[in-house]
Order: structure tokens, then C-alpha cells, then sequence
């Protein structure tokens, strides 16, 4: 009984969103939804290829001469902007056909996995991240270190995978 109430208001706060002034707004332009589209996909792009950075750094299969602090401190600022604009394209988008989006399991796939990401990387920095002095320099990155590498750049393949597969799933209109 609980889930079918959290289905129905879950559908209704996507018809919701549907039908804002803002939503209808950009479905409707010719110009609106393109531009959102490919602003997302930059953001994106910039956010991947940013982390992929700090994960390799991780793995142990680039840039092992230079500190992971530095390597983190330098794609880091650049990854938390992209993130915010590629998050706020992506709800923009979404609000267009937020039900289609919903019931879409590409869509599903993307989100669980952009949670997994983001459960990982807060138990990178809250437990392994700790002990970065021990192992900054000249030494391996633990295999707490290299798991967390692992799991993220996994992570966001995957992101990046469904997230092309919803442009495939999807239908207009």
C-alpha cells in the first residue's frame, strides 16, 4: 500500500514538474532544449574526464610521480563546476518529460550509479582520504585508495553509458 502511494505521488509530482511554465517552456522552443542538451553533455564530459584524472592518479596508472593532493587539487575545483552545471541541465532537462524519465530504466541505471559514485567518493575522503600523508608520496596508494579509483571510474563510465542510452530509449513529444 505505502509503495503504490509512493508511486502515485512520485508520478504526480513529475506531472508537476511537466507542466510548469518553465518545463513547457523549454520543450517548446526550438532553441531551449538542443542548448540545454549540449551544455549537459560538455558538463559531462568535463566531469568524467576530470575524475577519470583523480582515478588513474589512484590506480597507480598516471602521473605516480606527482602527489595525489596535487593531482586532486588541480581537477578538483574544475570537476565541482562542471558538476553543478551538468546537474542543473540534467533537472532542466528532466522537467520536460519528467514522467517519460521516471519510467525509464536506462534513466534509473544512471541515477542509482551517480549514487554509488557519490557513496564512494564520500567514503574515499570520510576513511581512506584521512591517511593521505602516509601515502601522498613515493609510496602506493593503498588498496582502499585504488578500490575507491576503481569504483569511480567504473562509476562514471557507466554514467556515461545509460545516460547515452536514454537519448536512444527516449521518445518524443
Amino acid at each position: 500500500m505505502k509503495q503504490e502511494v509512493d508511486v502515485q505521488f512520485l508520478t504526480e509530482l513529475c506531472g508537476w514538474l511537466e507542466g510548469t511554465a518553465l518545463a513547457t517552456w523549454i520543450a517548446e522552443s526550438w532553441w531551449a532544449f538542443p542548448t540545454i542538451e549540449s551544455l549537459h553533455v560538455v558538463a559531462i564530459t568535463l566531469v568524467v574526464g576530470s575524475i577519470a584524472v583523480a582515478d588513474l592518479r589512484l590506480l597507480g596508472l598516471a602521473w605516480r610521480s606527482r602527489p595525489v593532493t596535487d593531482v586532486l587539487r588541480d581537477v578538483l575545483p574544475m570537476t565541482w563546476v562542471a558538476y553543478a552545471v551538468a546537474l542543473l541541465c540534467g533537472a532542466l532537462l528532466f522537467i520536460t518529460q519528467a514522467t517519460k524519465y521516471i519510467d525509464n530504466s536506462a534513466f534509473q541505471i544512471k541515477m542509482l550509479l551517480m549514487l554509488l559514485a557519490g557513496a564512494n567518493m564520500l567514503a574515499f575522503e570520510l576513511i581512506t582520504f584521512r591517511s593521505v600523508s602516509k601515502w601522498d608520496r613515493g609510496v602506493p596508494v593503498p588498496l582502499a585508495g585504488q578500490l575507491a579509483g576503481a569504483v569511480s571510474l567504473a562509476c562514471w563510465l557507466g554514467i556515461l553509458v545509460f545516460g547515452r542510452q536514454i537519448g536512444w530509449t527516449m521518445y518524443p513529444g
